[in-house]
């Protein structure tokens, strides 16, 4: 080795992100492991339990209500054991892991017996993504887009293009809605497609792994310590919390990045306050990037869930606020449920702070920092 700083440098660098991505990795894989491994003992249970019959389907509701760790729920615990049925190959990669995990003897794991419902894909005579490559080049949340998937070929066809492309989770979902697997079936030179399609795919980085909300909730983590792209939105939002208050409009705090279900994905919510003079609640999102149509999209959507789901009654339609900061240039934008009522509108704009006075905020916050 060439013993001069350059060189140094260099070696520090590359041990500190080697090493780290091998943490990250090894968690993603740990987190994947106990996910299939709690569904398997539900499977089991349900199956061969002596007092089965008590829970019946209750089960997944009392086991989430007595379990009562985060990212346990009832709703999680059914994914986990659909992931086990969905999966049930990943065993061959257990029994020597799961005692160098301080486990035991698992070699009674097994996959061929009735604890499964569906067949391996071994014995299905079709080739398949070996399971340790699967649950190594995988995030969960890469394989929860495919549980629906119920074609063994078509999902293998996903788990391979996925792996080969090193794909992010929302390109995974793309290609899925977009029809990648039938249009390559149809496309007269698949290979160009894949070409064509690879070279304009959104790319896994290792810190979405960190930032994925299994994650998270597998290591103990709240939402804002993963979820933050960068410093200048955090201080933004740290601070606009105590902007909005100290104005004096009726803002009453609720959450910060408060995490909400929409069908089978999360979504996050920067800052969240109840208006005690409107009686309504105000969602406020921040972006530290220019303005796009999907901002605006989003913002509408938690208003929407909002008014469905959130909405007592006596309460007024959700206001949004949507913050986009651009090369030091402020927009500010209001969104509410019924935007087809000016009135209605008009009223909202009374009481909640001017669009002078929040963009005042941001330049000044951005000065600061």
């Amino acid at each position: 080795m060439n013993h001069n700083f350059h060189s140094l440098v260099n070696v520090i660098q590359e041990t500190h992100t080697t090493l780290q991505q091998n943490a990250i990795k090894a968690i993603n894989k740990h987190l994947t492991i106990r996910n299939w491994l709690i569904g398997f003992y539900i499977v089991e249970f349900e199956q061969n339990g002596e007092d089965r019959a008590r829970y019946g389907e209750r089960l997944l509701e009392d086991l989430a209500d007595k379990i009562n760790v985060k990212g346990l729920g009832a709703r999680n615990l059914k994914l986990f054991k659909q992931f086990h049925l969905s999966y049930p190959a990943i065993v061959q990669t257990l029994s020597a892991q799961l005692q160098d995990f301080g486990f035991g003897n698992y070699t009674n794991l097994r996959s061929d017996s009735n604890l499964t419902l569906l067949e391996s894909p071994q014995q299905m005579n079709w080739a398949a993504v070996d399971p340790e490559t699967l649950i190594s080049k995988l995030s969960f949340s890469h394989l929860t887009l495919l549980l629906p998937i119920k074609k063994p070929a078509k999902r293998y066809f996903y788990e391979s293009e996925c792996i080969k492309g090193n794909w992010s989770v929302s390109e995974l979902k793309r290609q899925i809605i977009t029809l990648y697997y039938e249009r390559s079936g149809m496309s007269i030179n698949p290979e160009k497609l894949r070409l064509d399609s690879n070279e304009k795919a959104e790319k896994l980085r290792i810190t979405d792994i960190i930032k994925s909300p299994f994650t998270f909730e597998f290591l103990g983590l709240k939402a804002r310590e993963v979820v933050y792209e960068n410093e200048l939105e955090q201080a933004l939002v740290d601070n606009l919390e105590a902007f909005l208050i100290e104005l004096g409009h009726g803002f009453c705090f609720e959450a910060k990045q408060k995490r909400i279900t929409i069908g089978d994905e999360y979504y996050f919510i920067d800052l969240v306050f109840y208006h005690r003079i409107l009686k309504c609640h105000v969602l406020v999102e921040l972006k530290t990037n220019e303005v796009k149509h999907e901002h605006i999209g989003q913002l509408k959507t938690y208003i929407n869930y909002y008014k469905k789901e959130i909405m007592l009654e006596g309460d007024n339609p959700p206001v949004g606020l949507l913050l986009v900061t651009d090369q030091n240039r402020a927009l500010v934008e209001y969104a509410v449920a019924d935007s087809d009522m000016p009135l209605f509108v008009s009223k909202y704009l009374v009481e909640l702070p001017s669009k002078e006075q929040i963009e005042f905020f941001i330049k000044r916050e951005m000065s600061q920092l």
